[in-house]
């Protein structure tokens, strides 16, 4: 009798071990501040070796819009990452992951995903003829510009006020949260996710060829576009 009983724990032992396995358990981490709202430690300039344009404002990190977009010096693979955001009227961002950064690929956009951040109802869009078209559903706040649009449409908040951000990379299931709501959710790298590619601009850019680990990214649209960052953190996942 005591054999069995022994048996049975046993083999419950064994399906719980190969079930955390297959789920891809993983061992909790902690946070690191990547910004702690008084220097810029840890990040330079896109292709550069120090920071260049971006500084401290008030606790907060923002861009003059001379220096291009700013990334980490670390690498991330499978993180969550949690940040907040501003912009005034009319201005663009995001921020970017799994960037490759190397001198033969000039822009982080041209190998990595990007959040977007943007000012959904004012931003201008102009066709041909000049006209004002506005923006597609797939280039609004929290997209995962040009491929996946916000789900919610209501979850960001008006220029002016600050947005809480969050970006989960698990084995490569991506989701995107913005003020705590999800609103894109998609498996990087799969036939979906393929196909998708190759109807788009990234088609024939290093972003089309799916890969683990990158940096990150904040953008600098342009010298005309604002943007604040404050709290930026990230809690690594292991595989």
């Amino acid at each position: 009798m005591q054999y069995f009983k022994t048996s049975r724990i046993t083999l419950v032992l064994f399906v719980t071990a190969f079930l955390l396995c297959s789920i891809g358990f993983r061992k909790p981490g902690r946070w690191v501040m990547l910004f702690d709202g008084k220097k810029l430690e840890g990040w330079h300039s896109y292709n550069q070796k120090q920071a260049v344009g971006w500084f401290v404002e008030n606790g907060t990190l923002t861009t003059d819009g001379t220096g291009g977009d700013l990334v980490t010096d670390k690498e991330y693979g499978d993180f969550e990452l949690e940040f907040e955001f501003k912009i005034p009227q009319g201005s663009n961002s995001g921020i970017l992951y799994k960037v490759i950064e190397q001198p033969d690929i000039k822009r982080t956009v041209f190998s990595a995903p990007e959040y977007q951040i943007i000012d959904d109802q004012n931003y201008v869009v102009k066709d041909s003829t000049g006209k004002n078209i506005g923006l597609k559903p797939v280039q609004r706040s929290g997209a995962n510009y040009d491929m996946n649009p916000p789900m919610d449409a209501t979850a960001y908040k008006p220029v002016g006020s600050w947005n809480t951000g969050k970006i989960v990379v698990a084995k490569d299931h991506v989701r995107h949260f913005l003020n705590g709501k999800l609103v894109a959710d998609y498996q990087y790298g799969d036939q979906a996710w393929k196909e998708k590619v190759a109807k788009s601009k990234f088609r024939d850019w290093p972003y089309a060829t799916p890969h683990h680990r990158g940096k990150i990214a904040l953008q600098n649209h342009n010298v005309k576009e604002k943007v604040w960052f404050r709290n930026i953190r990230i809690l690594e996942l292991s595989r």
